[in-house]
């Protein structure tokens, strides 16, 4: 291996610099990469993957750096003051980090989510303090949207809504840290980025910085094939209420994936890779993994949301049987 391979295999740990902080607030980002070597089949020996790990972030997802960055919005912008609540619709992730956002500013915190939602992310949730509101099950994301939009209509005063399928601060956040961080990470030598699509805000935030370093790093999107599927956190937007934030024309290339395909890549990568990850993260390697085998050369890096563990009571480890 050549010195430039060895360096950009080995990024900076997420828990360099100082070796305590003034809040949790302080530890969202930074997170490492980690190169995949046995999951990449049919892959040319001049590619690299790497997978950016945001379960890293001290709420377990990527959605901290959105919602710290909202959340910081509001306050400068006088919108979130003493005496209001933060309010606002998730199917999970989100909420749990508007929730530890809450939690370390002092903010009570309440949460719209679709009653189906994993047990692990109500409980986290519950141990942040926030409270929840659920939603029709069978109406997924978008229910929880609507019903979010119900409740602040009643009680506008009441609360502020961080509104994340809307807010430019959520993909703000990802043009200011997450492609940053790629960029630096690989030396510059990132050519495809690779992320599911739920509110949009990390490959429409992330995607913008990468090409305004680089025109030619091709933009990847990941999206369930179908309207029924059993990926949580990520939308089939030709039969969802497209996020204000999404501007598909920023996209390179968009790939529908399966839920089977994305659940038994969250089982290889576990046995093979040592990484337990949540679903929507198998769906973006599934994805990563298409458009490797198509090059000759050059470095994929595709984003996992968040850690496994946050699923281990759902349907998708009834599939682990199988193996």
């Amino acid at each position: 291996m050549s010195h430039a391979r060895a360096t950009l295999a080995r990024p900076a740990s997420p828990t360099a610099g100082p070796l305590s902080v003034p809040s949790a607030l302080q530890l969202v980002g930074n997170t490492p990469l980690v190169e995949i070597r046995r999951v990449r089949d049919g892959v040319a020996p001049g590619v690299r993957i790497f997978g950016k790990l945001e379960g890293f972030n001290p709420g377990g997802s990527v959605k901290d750096r959105p919602a710290l960055k909202m959340v910081e919005d509001g306050l400068a912008r006088g919108a979130l003051v003493p005496g209001k609540t933060i309010l606002d619709s998730t199917s999970g992730n989100t909420g749990i980090a508007l929730a530890m956002v809450g939690a370390a500013l002092g903010y009570p915190v309440e949460l719209v989510m679709p009653e189906n939602v994993s047990k692990e992310r109500k409980q986290v949730v519950a141990a942040f303090g926030a409270k929840v509101v659920y939603s029709d099950p069978l109406e997924g994301s978008d229910g929880a949207i609507r019903l979010c939009r119900k409740i602040l209509a009643e009680n506008p005063d009441r609360y502020f809504k961080p509104d994340q399928y809307n807010n430019p601060a959520n993909s703000l956040a990802h043009f200011e840290t997450t492609g940053p961080e790629i960029w630096r990470q690989t030396d510059g030598r990132v050519t495809h980025f690779v992320a599911g699509i739920g509110t949009s805000g990390t490959i429409m935030g992330t995607g913008r910085f990468l090409k305004s370093q680089n025109p030619r790093v091709q933009i990847v999107a990941a999206e369930p094939e179908d309207a029924f599927h059993g990926l949580e956190g990520l939308k089939h937007m030709a039969s969802s209420i497209v996020p204000g934030i999404y501007k598909e024309g920023e996209l390179d290339l968009k790939l529908g994936i399966s839920t089977e395909e994305a659940y038994d890549m969250v089982y290889r990568l576990g046995r093979e890779e040592g990484l337990l990850l949540g679903q929507s993260c198998g769906a973006a390697h599934v994805a990563a993994l298409q458009v490797a085998r198509q090059l000759r050369e050059g470095t994929v890096v595709v984003l996992y949301p968040d850690f496994g563990d946050r699923y281990l009571s759902t349907k998708m480890w009834l599939g682990w049987t199988r193996l």
